[in-house]
């Protein structure tokens, strides 16, 4: 059996023994340039792509998020417009059959601002509608509400009955906590959701 040596190819163009060079630190002029403008391509490429996927997961993530809650809210005010049987509030008879509910209201007041419960009594603000009227009366993200006129604020389901059974465009005083530990009574005027 003979036996071969292992030799490099040689580059297309190229005949044998030209592309090897026998001193060791010759190079290509203009080989490394190249590489380096290919890896800077590169790396430019994968950052773009990633920041689209980030930016892409963010926006559904958000978008998912506000379908969620705007669906917890919008069940929260059927709740307290019709109210459901066997909630505290509303009774109806065992043997009766179950009331026809009500018309929904034309009109639904709003305080322009997002809350949540906070583990303890209040509704922890958590976003404000800039031109609502959260916003005009003051609140801020991170203030707790303890009180909606006379009613007592014991968690985001409590805020939004309240709001949704009083009057838009008649002001109501708010007992808010701020983040700093600060009490005041701000004055709102519920605004008005055709």
């Amino acid at each position: 059996m003979e036996q071969t040596a292992l030799r490099p190819k040689p580059m297309p163009g190229q005949g044998p023994g030209e592309g090897v060079s026998s001193d060791p630190g010759a190079r290509r002029p203009h080989a490394a340039p190249r590489r380096r403008g290919r890896r800077l391509a590169t790396l430019w490429c994968a950052l773009l792509a990633g920041l689209v996927l980030i930016l892409s997961g963010v926006g559904l993530g958000t978008l998912g998020a506000t379908v969620i809650g705007m669906s917890r809210l919008a069940e929260l005010q059927r709740q307290t417009v019709h109210g459901t049987p066997g909630s505290p509030g509303t009774s109806a008879p065992a043997a009766s059959p179950a009331p026809a509910p009500a018309p929904t209201p034309a009109v639904v007041a709003t305080l322009g601002v997002e809350a949540v419960d906070a583990g303890k009594p209040g509704a922890l603000v958590v976003g404000v509608h800039v031109p609502g009227p959260g916003y005009t009366a003051g609140l801020i993200r991170g203030d707790l509400l303890l009180a909606f006129g006379k009613t007592r604020i014991d968690s985001a389901a409590d805020l939004a009955r309240a709001v949704a059974g009083s009057r838009p465009g008649r002001e109501v005083t708010l007992t808010v906590r701020h983040r700093s530990g600060g009490y005041q009574q701000l004055t709102v005027v519920p605004a008005v959701v055709t």
